[in-house]
């Protein structure tokens, strides 16, 4: 369920105020899904949060409703265009534009609408998904400003006639209304560490279905306001990272310095394939034994991702994030596996010491960054899509080959004749292997990617491969963590992490 790279970015910015360097930091809002589903909050932890907790991992100032009521008004407004007799012709079967939630509700997946008579609507199939999987929100992250999130949100394709034209938010005429709502949302949330740096919380796309990082503006305000800017990409650098690098940074124009690779004991022990862990189960006994040798065949992971950081021509540095019974010879271990690849490594304890904790991975980080940097998309616009979704595939996640199903290839077809195929990839996948098959550990080769399906987030600005068995809407677990949170006679929240 992560192995502290929020924590890790919180930590780092504190540990450079201790090493005399200004950061700040730029991370996601959460969506309430996770927080009240089986992971939890993602304000950090231990001595490395951004504070106020509560409040950072709720409403915060209402972000991810408004996302929601955009999003909806557009489906509102397409459904009222069918009743009022479907002037753009749009094809009922053909309809791609969704509803949202900022919860965790697996009955709402699929569903029909419009039942109940005449005046009730038109009746069709379509479903919910998650807020954080809105094409709206990749928008809100992705845009450089107003006006651009305005151009954005009209490009948004809702659905396609007969004939197979597009048809857009801006033909609809509710990227305006859209607009409007996300006035105050395009607005970054300005936050605090524990130690009082600066905290840009904003936008919250998923890691594995969507872009996963936090938005441009943030970045555009953040790199102004110190000696560094430090932003979090959600899962392994095989998808948060790539995703920034040939996606964000494409649209920001800002290059990176370098790039922190969290990593640890456990993690890597993870790796081995050795042991069966079950989320929100403790952990096996035997994984937490002293065991360098594992660490060494899980590494294979840690190589892969460093390989992926050089790829980019990005300096990576690994910051080992300490966790209480880690044992000094698999800690060891992973700085072995840093060297063999030339690259930084550095304990950190900010979970349990703060910034000060975090003072020997600023001190790294401060020193890579000031290495001349080579750094470079994997893939020109001009690509066809399949070659772009094959360039990831092999170069990033080790794959031999992609597979597409005749669905996937025929919306390949349609998005390239619809003048798209300019678009990047955002490859949704398990985030649990850099395969799309979450028992295959460490460094999995020789694989053919499956591409089940590709949707086409043409506002937002990429286009959207699933492989494997992807869920754009999650479900609550046996013991979600909503069972426990509760609130006492003072108000005080009680039991949300």
């Amino acid at each position: 369920l992560g192995e502290g790279k929020t924590t890790t970015t919180v930590g780092l910015g504190q540990g450079f105020g201790h090493i005399g360097r200004k950061a700040t930091i730029a991370i996601r809002q959460p969506s309430m899904g996770p927080t009240f589903g089986i992971k939890g909050g993602a304000a950090g932890g231990g001595y490395s949060q951004v504070i106020p907790m509560e409040e950072f991992n709720l409403h915060l100032t209402g972000d991810m409703h408004a996302v929601t009521a955009a999003h909806n008004m557009c489906a509102a407004m397409l459904d009222a265009h069918l009743f009022h007799g479907n002037e753009l012709a749009l094809d009922i079967h053909n309809i791609t534009w969704r509803r949202v939630l900022d919860v965790n509700d697996r009955a709402l997946r699929n569903i029909t609408i419009g039942l109940g008579g005449r005046l009730d609507g038109v009746p069709r199939e379509t479903g919910f998904d998650i807020t954080a999987a809105s094409e709206v929100m990749a928008a809100l992250a992705l845009c450089t400003g107003l006006q651009d999130l305005r151009a954005r949100l009209g490009r948004i394709v809702v659905g396609y006639t007969k004939a197979g034209t597009p048809v857009t938010a801006e033909e609809l005429k509710v990227a305006g209304s859209m607009a409007v709502i996300l006035k105050e949302a395009i607005k970054p949330n300005l936050m605090q560490t524990l130690e009082g740096q600066p905290a840009l919380v904003h936008t919250g796309p998923f890691g594995n279905i969507a872009t996963g990082n936090s938005s441009i503006v943030a970045d555009q305000i953040g790199i102004h306001t110190g000696d560094f800017l430090l932003t979090e990409a959600g899962f392994g650098a095989d998808m948060g990272a790539e995703r920034f690098f040939n996606i964000k940074c494409r649209y920001s124009g800002i290059a990176p310095d370098a790039a922190v690779l969290v990593a640890t004991v456990r993690g890597l022990k993870a790796h081995s394939g050795n042991h069966k862990i079950v989320a929100g189960k403790p952990l096996p006994e035997a994984l937490l034994a002293e065991n360098p040798d594992e660490v060494h065949q899980g590494g294979d992971n840690l190589r892969k991702q460093l390989e992926n950081m050089h790829i980019h021509g990005v300096t990576p540095v690994v910051a080992i994030n300490v966790f209480p019974g880690d044992h000094d010879a698999d800690i060891a271990a992973i700085k072995e596996i840093a060297e063999e690849y030339g690259a930084r490594a550095a304990i950190t304890t900010h979970f349990s010491d703060g910034g000060a904790g975090a003072a020997e991975l600023a001190h790294a980080v401060a020193e890579a960054a000031e290495e001349e940097s080579h750094f470079k998309v994997l893939y020109p616009d001009e690509m066809s899509l399949k070659d772009k979704i094959m360039t990831v595939a092999t170069k990033v996640y080790g794959a031999a080959d992609v597979e597409y199903s005749p669905a996937a290839n025929k919306s390949i077809e349609l998005y390239e004749a619809s003048g798209f195929g300019h678009l990047p990839v955002c490859i949704a996948k398990t985030h649990l292997s850099t395969s799309h098959d979450p028992k295959l550990k460490g460094a999995p080769k020789g694989f053919t990617l499956p591409v089940n399906e590709v949707r086409a987030s043409v506002g937002a600005g990429f286009i959207y491969p699933l492989c494997g068995d992807m869920r754009t809407m999650p479900g609550l677990g046996r013991t979600p963590a909503a069972a426990n949170i509760d609130i006492d006679a003072d108000g005080n929240v009680i039991n949300l992490s």
